[in-house]
């Protein structure tokens, strides 16, 4: 198993405060798809900062492919609520 990281980022910085009804259904979609990939053990991380700048999603997954396909097919990354970014990471402390 490897380690990838994705960083997400809400379309506009203003999205915590003018988030559509059907943007805030998006992100409880991706909340429980995440919760679901934590419940397998492939996501061993989820959060955001506090004014929601950016979330990381840390994934413990088989290949990169395999961590490519979780996050584009993240709910909020489907749906152009967030871009993604994704790293291999290194874990040096846990």
């Amino acid at each position: 198993m490897e380690n990838f990281i994705y960083v997400l980022k809400p379309v506009r910085s203003t999205f915590l405060h003018d988030s559509t009804e059907e943007e805030r259904k998006i992100v409880s979609e991706h909340f429980h798809y995440l919760q679901n990939l934590n419940n397998d053990k492939k996501v061993a991380l989820a959060g955001r900062t506090e004014k929601a700048e950016f979330g990381i999603v840390l994934l413990n997954v088989e290949s990169i492919q395999h961590a490519e396909e979780i996050m584009q097919n993240d709910p909020a990354v489907k749906n152009n609520v967030m871009t993604a970014e994704l790293y291999p990471f290194l874990i040096a402390l846990s």
